[in-house]
């Protein structure tokens, strides 16, 4: 039964919307009468990373997706109430290795893949010529945002995280090996990161996150615990206390451990809040965006 409520809450929170097919995009931009969208792909160390722009204000948002996430399966509520916002824009991205940012494969190697996610989106702004931002980060994609966060404070406006953590307990290692098994998900939970990934290429995929999880609390459990006292941005920690992903105690620990950080709870969200509660959820992250 537990097994059955992690699988649900994690593959729900990780689709969201359908997820995108793997084609060839041309960077192509639309001028309404008060914002414009781009999308297409940037070279960015090394990699040719997909990406999708909204609105043209001056206060710009990255958004950081979650294990296996596309910008457009993680962040489809986001791109369009952000991008329509006046004075704001919104930028999310493929991480390398996922969605429309393939080749090339996705590498996972201790915790390297979440610092290599953080310089990208840094990498890919630089490329936006936008040199200061704020950063939105969604599980993998708030622990990069915390290291983004912490390598480049002179870049960074505001961090807003949730479904994130700063290091890893034998508690999360055995969730994730409870939902590890592939053929116990759903057909419905399986089929759009299938179309996505393909069933081969999503087995390699989520085996290869797990043992990176596994092998990081096997070694000292630390993600980016040590950068904590280097993120001196205003930080929003939100959490839905449901999370069978997440338990409370990751949260409690970021909201102590780094500085001057606030934090919003959903009594009955779990780990996909931004999407259950999107018009809640944007409302609280621009308000707080807008302070900064």
């Amino acid at each position: 039964m537990m097994a059955q409520k992690l699988l649900g809450a994690f593959t729900v929170s990780l689709l969201g919307s359908k997820c995108t097919s793997n084609f060839v995009f041309r960077a192509a931009t639309v001028f309404t009468s008060s914002r414009s969208m781009s999308s297409g792909k940037k070279m960015v160390n090394g990699v040719e990373l997909f990406y999708d722009s909204r609105g043209n204000g001056d206060h710009a948002l990255v958004c950081i997706a979650g294990a296996m996430g596309t910008t457009k399966s993680d962040f489809a509520p986001q791109l369009d109430y952000f991008g329509s916002r006046e004075g704001l824009r919104v930028v999310g991205f493929d991480p390398r290795g996922y969605g429309n940012s393939r080749p090339p494969k996705r590498h996972f190697s201790g915790t390297s893949s979440f610092e290599s996610d953080a310089r990208d989106a840094k990498g890919l702004m630089d490329a936006l010529n936008v040199k200061k931002f704020s950063v939105l980060g969604w599980s993998d994609g708030g622990i990069s945002g915390m290291i983004l966060a912490a390598l480049f404070p002179n870049s960074i406006r505001s961090l807003v995280i949730w479904g994130a953590n700063s290091y890893v307990s034998k508690e999360d290692v055995e969730c994730y090996e409870a939902i590890r098994d592939l053929s116990k998900w759903s057909q419905k939970m399986r089929e759009p990161l299938e179309q996505e990934y393909g069933k081969e290429g999503l087995h390699e995929l989520w085996n290869g996150w797990c043992d990176m999880i596994k092998d990081v609390q096997q070694s000292d459990g630390n993600i980016c615990n040590h950068m904590l006292s280097n993120i001196t941005c205003p930080t929003l920690i939100l959490h839905g206390m449901k999370d069978p992903m997440v338990p409370n105690f990751h949260p409690d620990h970021l909201l102590e451990n780094i500085k001057g950080s606030v934090r919003h709870n959903f009594p009955d969200g779990k780990h996909n809040i931004h999407l259950r509660y999107s018009e809640e959820f944007n409302k609280i992250v621009e308000d707080f965006v807008r302070k900064h």
